[in-house]
């Protein structure tokens, strides 16, 4: 690797693994290295850029941090990641290191291959792909389906016509990896750790490792410096999508809702567990006014388990408002959802 080129690791994985959590966790444990942020937020609503600027890290001052709200960075490299890559390295300091974070509906590998593109390939390289993995939503098989049972029994059951795009994102991030994150190693017993590691290891490329974690907690020692040089081998990352020009996430449908003030934090978490089990929502993130606090309640669910604390207190100015992303897949009804979060 040319010591000219600035590394970049990508942080993939989907919707609610922990992928904000671990790269708020690098941000305060970086050391003396400078690091520049990109964010793509999937919905309407910046959380991740809010959640990983209370930092406060001065090695990544927030002219470091970029975000990308109009669409899956994968779809819009041209439109979006080029101008932001440029941005950054027109910074009188530049970065030792960039870190992205995709949206979970973004598949890697497209982002990879424009590394290898003659106007960035001269100046970065992909140090690395991170999947970022929810280890007990896998144990639960949301995403752990048998892709050849599925297929056989799409060929015999002529009523079966569609696939799983859920699954294929999950696997193409899964295949696309130097370093997989087992995360949340908390919620899952012994057995369902060793079932859950050994999935990982089939569906990923031969000698990449698995790391166990909880909330997040990775060594920066470890996640940064594999100096992979993705963007040289972006042909041996097998992906779903290989033969297709482009992708969609028309499967996907995501909306804000706003609500007043809330008496209760634990009362309107136990609501939105309640809204996300009748709905089959896949994930709601977002910030909450509470009445009489000064500080903001950061609220963030994946399906019906919810974590909620107060970030930071609100600034002077800035408007108290109570906003929240909500995320699943298409035909989401978001009068029904609203209706429910709004009963007394």
């Amino acid at each position: 690797m040319s010591a000219a080129k600035i590394p970049a690791t990508i942080v993939t994985g989907f919707l609610g693994a922990g992928k904000t959590t671990l790269v708020r966790h690098v941000l305060e444990n970086a050391g003396d290295r400078r690091l520049a942020l990109v964010i793509n937020e999937f919905g309407d609503v910046g959380v991740d850029g809010e959640i990983l600027r209370a930092c406060g890290v001065q090695n990544c001052p927030e002219e470091n941090i970029v975000e990308l709200a109009n669409g899956c960075l994968c779809c819009t490299v041209a439109d979006d990641f080029l101008p932001a890559i440029e941005a950054l390295l027109a910074h009188e300091k530049r970065p030792d290191h960039i870190i992205i974070e995709t949206s979970g509906l973004a598949l890697p590998k497209p982002l990879v291959k424009a590394f290898d593109w003659p106007a960035i390939r001269s100046k970065l390289t992909v140090d690395g792909v991170i999947a970022v993995i929810d280890g007990k939503a896998v144990a639960e098989g949301r995403f752990a389906d048998d892709l050849d049972a599925i297929a056989q029994e799409r060929a015999q059951t002529e009523t079966i016509d569609h696939d799983n795009p859920l699954e294929e994102v999950f696997e193409d991030q899964l295949a696309c990896a130097d370093l997989v994150i087992l995360n949340k190693t908390d919620l899952l017993d012994a057995a369902e750790e060793s079932q859950v590691a050994a999935q990982l290891s089939r569906g990923a490329r031969d000698s990449v490792k698995i790391v166990r974690a909880r909330q997040g907690r990775v060594d920066p020692l470890v996640l940064l410096g594999l100096a992979a040089a993705a963007e040289d081998d972006h042909q041996n990352r097998i992906s779903h999508h290989d033969a297709e020009p482009d992708h969609d996430h028309d499967d996907f449908d995501s909306f804000v809702i706003g609500l007043p003030a809330v008496a209760d934090p634990a009362a309107l978490v136990a609501r939105l567990a309640d809204i996300a089990r009748v709905h089959d929502v896949l994930r709601m993130k977002g910030f909450v006014e509470v009445a009489g606090k000064p500080m903001r309640l950061l609220v963030q669910g994946v399906g019906a388990r919810f974590q909620h604390h107060f970030d930071r207190a609100w600034k002077p100015g800035e408007e108290r408002a109570s906003r929240l992303v909500v995320i699943g897949e298409k035909g989401l009804d978001r009068e029904a959802i609203a209706a429910m979060l709004a009963q007394p």
